[in-house]
């Protein structure tokens, strides 16, 4: 089995010690993993680095006048010259998230590409499975919807494969009950265009090149093929109309205040 680090360098992570970004936050964090083009599996060579995570306001925070800083957002460059970018949610946020069909914070949580980790990140793991539901469809619709029309704007190649992938990714996840953002493994596992992985390799050149050579006519069709599959496996999937995991989640929340859980 890889190591962080390898699974880091095997992803493209340009930066692979992050261990300072953790220690200069202020409040514990339950957990810091890697997202954007780097989980999906298409980095550029200039892609910046997306760390999303969870952290933990005292108590304190919450039951005062002054609103708390549920999220927390930073940028800046590391020494290596690379864009880094840190968002985190307080812990009852992300849940609150989590228990609405959203599943970009469940790729965060699941994401392989582990910065930080800890007692408490493994339990939110645990728990992810009673926060799936066949609903989260609407999601990855909605998102690559999203994308196809920035695709449309832009005739970016970027926001092209953010349109397959999400859509992959809703597919797998109503015919199996797994959160897969990777998008060269969902290629093992969902039937697709045969031409994406030569936009991925076209992607490695630039963050945001253009979608040369490409045929705006046959992609429009592959994109709506796509959406119909998804619709499909929507109504066939095996997964529940609603989440389960309210009662184990709003425990973990509350203990995880209350004890001051330190950084892992």
């Amino acid at each position: 089995m890889l190591t962080n680090t390898a699974l880091l360098q095997e992803a493209g992570l340009p930066v692979t010690d992050l261990g300072p970004v953790i220690a200069g936050e202020r409040h514990p964090l339950l957990f810091a993993t890697v997202s954007g083009a780097h989980l999906y599996g298409f980095p550029s060579r200039d892609s910046d680095v997306d760390l999303r995570g969870v952290h933990v306001l005292p108590a304190e925070d919450l039951v005062g006048l002054r609103e708390p800083e549920e999220t927390r957002s930073r940028m800046w460059d590391s020494d290596e010259g690379v864009e880094m970018d840190l968002v985190t949610h307080d812990l009852r946020k992300f849940v609150r998230l989590m228990l609405k069909p959203n599943g970009y914070v469940l790729e965060q949580l699941l994401s392989p590409l582990v910065v930080h980790t800890s007692a408490l990140h493994a339990e939110l793991v645990a728990l992810s499975p009673a926060v799936l539901t066949r609903n989260h469809a609407h999601h990855y619709r909605g998102f690559a919807n999203t994308q196809w029309r920035l695709f449309e704007k832009t005739g970016e190649l970027k926001p092209l494969l953010y349109t397959f992938r999400a859509l992959l990714t809703g597919i797998h996840l109503m015919r199996s009950g797994e959160v897969l953002a990777h998008l060269p493994t969902l290629l093992t596992r969902v039937p697709a265009p045969s031409y994406l992985p030569g936009l991925i390799t076209a992607k490695a050149a630039a963050e945001h090149g253009g979608a040369d050579g490409v045929d705006a006519e046959a992609v429009a069709r592959d994109v709506e093929s796509l959406h119909r599959v998804l619709d499909g496996a929507q109504a066939e999937s095996g997964l529940p109309d609603g989440a389960s995991g309210f009662d184990a989640l709003h425990e973990l929340v509350v203990r995880a205040r209350l004890t001051h859980v330190p950084a892992g």
